[in-house]
């Protein structure tokens, strides 16, 4: 990294109003162990924690690197973006990407020896996504598929990850578990392509919600957090303590008619940092009810 580029000033470039979607995935798939009557591997349960932290990471500075060399995230609102901001060259923000998917792939070989050689193909794989997100010849976050992306992987792959490296095997109570997480991680990218809309349009970036247009991609967020609350509470059926998650629908609804009166802009950043909050918030709640 560069010397002339401050630690605060890469902290704030790594966003880290998105690292709830790295956590909660772990959160709930570890806990959903405990409700199957089994003991937690704690070593496990943190090699995978580290993993989805260390990806997180990487796909932020990814991002900032890809879209800074194509000029995609010049007058922007939001995050800080380094390589737009000149704050840090695009060496450097390319070469911490790299270092966390390093610091990933590390992580997970050892997650891999100790629990299924399989995880180093679900890793490589983890790995190739999140670079060609917006990376690559053809990245297809430019062609609307970044919410499917970040569903299956952390939404799907993450949750159901952690509980297979437990359990080794995986159950429909871990797809359903997965949802919630999945929805407000698809949630979080969406109220961020929200607020960047107008410009990605003007670059020819073709987020889902620049195809969907302003009121769609309203509703689609929309759709996005009450799937989510819907579906913590139908986890009701594995445990009845599923359903004190439904304290968080006043705070999904007062998101949600945030966003439906047509904030824009920078006042779409502080609803990225609710959302993020929500998640994190949702996914203890669910993780505690399955723990106990």
């Amino acid at each position: 990294m560069s010397q002339r580029t401050p630690i605060k000033t890469w902290v704030t470039g790594s966003r880290p109003r998105t690292l709830p979607a790295a956590i909660a995935p772990v959160l709930v798939g570890t806990a959903l162990i405990k409700r199957d009557h089994h003991g937690i591997n704690w070593l496990n349960a943190v090699l995978a924690l580290l993993v989805s932290l260390s990806l997180q990471i990487a796909v932020n500075f990814a991002n900032d690197y890809s879209d800074g060399i194509r000029g995609t995230d010049e007058n922007r609102v939001g995050p800080v973006r380094l390589v737009a901001s000149k704050l840090a060259s695009a060496k450097a923000v390319k070469n911490a990407a790299m270092l966390c998917f390093l610091a990933a792939s590390i992580f997970g070989l050892i997650l891999a020896i100790r629990v299924s050689w399989w995880l180093l193909l679900a890793g490589v794989i983890s790995i190739l996504a999140a670079w060609n997100y917006t990376g690559g010849k053809s990245p297809y976050g430019y062609r609307g598929l970044g919410e499917i992306s970040v569903f299956i992987f952390f939404g799907l792959v993450a949750t159901i990850g952690s509980y297979i490296v437990q359990s080794h095997r995986i159950t429909w109570q871990s797809v359903l578990v997965a949802i919630p997480v999945g929805s407000l991680s698809c949630a979080i990218l969406a109220v961020n392509n929200l607020r960047d809309l107008p410009k990605d349009a003007l670059v020819g970036k073709r987020t889902l919600a620049v195809r969907l247009g302003d009121q769609n991609a309203r509703r689609m967020f929309t759709a996005l957090l009450l799937t989510a609350n819907i579906a913590s509470l139908i986890a009701g059926i594995i445990t009845p303590w599923t359903l004190v998650t439904v304290v968080f629908l006043p705070m999904s609804l007062g998101i949600i008619k945030h966003v439906q009166a047509g904030a824009k802009g920078a006042e779409l950043i502080a609803t990225l940092g609710k959302v993020g909050k929500l998640q994190l918030m949702l996914s203890t709640a669910l993780a505690v009810a399955l723990f106990f």
